[in-house]
């Protein structure tokens, strides 16, 4: 796929392929085309070259371009960066949004809707606030509210950008977990983009690296975490060992603080 942006490209043939019931970190630097390329995936930005395929009922791959928005919007589901915070809406109503591609266009029915916004709120841990105005939310609150919209959606693939934006640490940890749950337990396929390294290797089951819109490798963290590749992909120097608690690898960006400590010993 390449994607442009007033006639710029600014992701270049990139390919991607998101496992079924598995976890795929995209990360790379600012302006390496991460958050773009979910978009794209998700009919947010038409691609100038390429296309998206989806496994269909039998396993036939599916043109993405060939189904409804009804039925996209079944399939596929984008929590991105940013989004409006509706004012006069409770908590609850804007779970609700979600259901909007399971409701009868004519009836406005939806059988399974009320359980499944409980669910979606009892997961991201809003339910204690889902009759409070969202406009009385905290920027993580908020957050975790447009998760369980994405959640109410109920498809099978979820894609995620910077989802732990704005939550504290509880939270992010929460957040991650919910992601690993949401895969294993229940199948969902997730495409997310993190900007912690560390992170994306603990929740991911495979990683792809980007920068400057090219796709520079794709694999487990272990394979992918090179520090002369991240070294270079970052412009800062970037250590990697295990952790020895996980055995996942840990990344240590070296700024000048960190080098100028090595260099001068330590007094006894």
């Amino acid at each position: 796929m390449t994607v442009a942006y007033d006639g710029v490209d600014v992701v270049h043939d990139a390919s991607l392929f998101l496992p079924a019931g598995q976890v795929t970190a995209l990360i790379g630097p600012n302006g390496s085309g991460k958050s773009t390329l979910l978009r794209a995936i998700a009919r947010l930005h038409r691609a100038r070259t390429g296309r998206v395929t989806l496994q269909g009922e039998h396993g036939d791959p599916v043109d993405a371009l060939t189904l409804t928005r009804t039925d996209f919007a079944r399939r596929i589901t984008l929590l991105a960066q940013s989004r409006p915070t509706p004012a006069g809406l409770s908590v609850r109503d804007v779970v609700g949004f979600g259901r909007h591609p399971h409701r009868k266009r004519f009836r406005g029915t939806d059988a399974e809707g009320p359980a499944t916004i409980e669910r979606a709120m009892s997961l991201t841990g809003v339910s204690e606030f889902a009759e409070r105005g969202v406009e009385s939310l905290s920027g993580g609150q908020l957050q975790r509210v447009w998760l369980a919209c994405c959640l109410a959606q109920d498809t099978d693939v979820l894609l995620l950008d910077e989802p732990t934006t704005y939550l504290d640490l509880r939270y992010q940890v929460e957040i991650l977990d919910l992601i690993r749950d949401l895969a294993d337990q229940h199948g969902v396929t997730i495409g997310v983009v993190l900007h912690d390294l560390d992170q994306a290797a603990a929740v991911s089951d495979q990683v792809v690296l980007l920068s400057a819109g090219r796709v520079i490798a794709a694999g487990s963290a272990a394979d992918v975490y090179e520090p002369e590749r991240l070294t270079e992909t970052y412009g800062i120097r970037i250590d990697v060992d295990l952790n020895p608690a996980t055995g996942l690898p840990r990344t240590h960006p070296m700024g000048s603080h960190h080098l100028r400590t090595e260099r001068i010993p330590t007094p006894s």
